[in-house]
């Protein structure tokens, strides 16, 4: 029994060195993955023979080897099989996507819904049956998806798929995981650090260097990549840009403190009653200046909360998000010239200041995003035909 789980074991590590090498250098002959690797050829070649049976690799023509320059067939990621499901709940939306083991986003979708008029189960209740229709579609696709990720406004316990609190929401340890009820392994995480990493692996990527990548929404939060790898903090916590106090005398916030960024450029702050980002943007465009006035207003204000966020985590990009990309053109020179004012007699480079290249897309698939690095980290756990 021992020697059995010990096989087992040094398999399910082998299959994830072997499909992680794929993932980052391939596609790649079974010579170059037991050179890259350092396993045998005859072990590669069994891991791909089981790999490909599993949906999770395919041949894919014919490359140089490395052996004498002789061709040899190309092994690549299969994304006709596995796959991954993305969710998002926001205070004024719904969303999800399927994106399978390449990485390619096959079904993408948005619900616009105004969740604080509803009740938790009542979110839920929809945010099930959006996810129950995805699934459907992804199946009618041949793809089966192996987990999800649901994104969420506000700390979350991803032990225990919980979110603490979400002042927006008005919610308070709200269970979410369990209440969704779906056929398939589920866990949550928090919607600004998912958000970086649905830019990190969406998005300009590796060529960002370490960035702070900034949510806007009704309420805005941050998610902080150093080398890579997200950083989430002591406690997970990291990143709550939107409650960094820009003015102490200023409105009270439903955090419970007084004069919090959210106020001042969050949706709230920028949309007057009754109008959407599309007519802000279309009064944008035809100057108006009530307009062009919040805009500067939210830009100032996001630059001094960020001053601070640069000071103590000294980034090379900080990434406009959310609701701050459509806006980037009205809101980025304002945030700069606060940063510039507030940063520039201390420092010889202010960071970067850049649009995101995923927008309101970024969460829900950052949480996919990160199913499928779980997938490749460990495929055994995820294998879809019998082991040998």
């Amino acid at each position: 029994m021992t020697q059995a789980v010990r096989h087992d074991a040094m398999r399910a590590g082998n299959l994830a060195v072997v499909l992680g090498a794929l993932d980052r250098r391939g596609p790649l002959t079974r010579a170059a993955l037991a050179e890259t690797t350092g396993l045998s050829k005859t072990t590669v070649s069994k891991l791909v023979a089981d790999l490909i049976e599993a949906g999770m690799a395919v041949e894919s023509g014919t490359v140089g080897d490395g052996e004498r320059g002789r061709p040899g067939v190309a092994v690549s990621l299969s994304g006709h099989r596995v796959a991954a499901l993305g969710l998002e709940i926001n205070v004024d939306y719904l969303a999800g996507c399927v994106v399978d083991l390449s990485r390619t986003v096959r079904l993408l979708r948005t619900q616009a819904v105004d969740n604080r008029a509803a009740t938790p189960e009542d979110v839920i209740l929809r945010l099930r049956a959006l996810a129950t229709s995805m699934l459907a579609d992804a199946t009618g696709l041949g793809l089966s998806v192996a987990g999800g990720i649901v994104a969420l406004p506000g700390p979350v316990e991803r032990s225990t798929g919980t979110i603490h609190r979400a002042p927006n929401l008005g919610w308070r340890d709200v269970a979410v995981a369990g209440a969704l009820r779906l056929p398939l392994p589920v866990l949550v995480d928090n919607e600004a650090n998912l958000a970086a990493l649905g830019e990190l692996w969406f998005g300009s990527g590796a060529a960002l260097g370490d960035f702070l990548h900034v949510s806007g929404e009704i309420g805005i939060g941050a998610g902080v990549v150093v080398d890579g790898a997200l950083f989430r903090g002591a406690h997970g916590y990291a990143g709550e840009l939107g409650h960094v106090v820009v003015s102490p005398d200023g409105p009270e916030c439903r955090c419970g403190g007084a004069g919090c960024l959210e106020r001042y450029a969050g949706q709230d702050a920028l949309l007057p009653p009754g109008q959407d980002m599309t007519t802000l943007v279309a009064r944008l465009r035809a100057g108006d200046p009530a307009a062009s006035a919040a805009c500067e207003r939210a830009g100032s204000a996001l630059g001094v909360a960020l001053s601070s966020a640069v000071n103590l985590l000294d980034p090379d990009t900080i990434v406009l998000g959310g609701i701050f990309a459509p806006l980037f053109p009205w809101v980025s020179g304002p945030a700069e010239a606060a940063l510039h004012r507030r940063l520039g007699q201390m420092r010889a480079r202010v960071p970067a200041v850049v649009v995101s290249q995923v927008g309101a897309d970024a969460a829900p698939l950052g949480a996919a995003g990160q199913v499928i690095q779980r997938i490749i980290a460990d495929p055994g756990a995820y294998l879809l035909a019998p082991q040998r």
